[in-house]
């Protein structure tokens, strides 16, 4: 079931605060939306893997401690190659939002209200 135009304008506003009021933990969970996958390296760490299984496999027929140890380093190497994110397109920028000052903002949205509340509590006045 698609979102209202209510529920949709409320979203964008929560997400508005949230990257202006949290950046950091935006970068770090990697809120960016948009981004592609870096195919080459999810590509490449499959291959990895797969080479991986099969030094594993290769030094357990051959009774070779040293092939299987090697074997398992490879395919996990090429497990968190295929699974780690890219760091090309990892710094976007926060959509941009106008600069509101306080006093016109509490009139606002509920969030706002609420925020402006917080914000009230965290400086001690109430």
């Amino acid at each position: 079931m698609p979102l209202s135009e209510q529920e949709q304008r409320l979203l964008e506003e929560m997400e508005r605060n949230l990257y202006r009021n949290d950046a950091d933990f935006v970068h770090a969970v990697g809120g960016v939306r948009g981004r592609r996958p870096d195919y080459r390296a999810i590509v490449l760490g499959i291959l990895l893997a797969v080479a991986g299984v099969g030094a594993l496999i290769a030094g357990v027929a051959l009774q070779l401690l040293i092939v299987g140890i090697v074997g398992f380093a490879l395919m996990f190497a090429g497990v968190l190659l295929a699974i780690t994110p890219s760091k090309r397109g990892a710094a976007a920028p926060a959509p941009s939002e106008p600069t509101v000052s306080k006093s016109r903002r509490s009139g606002g949205g509920f969030m706002d209200r609420l925020n402006d509340r917080w914000d009230r509590r965290q400086d001690g006045h109430g």
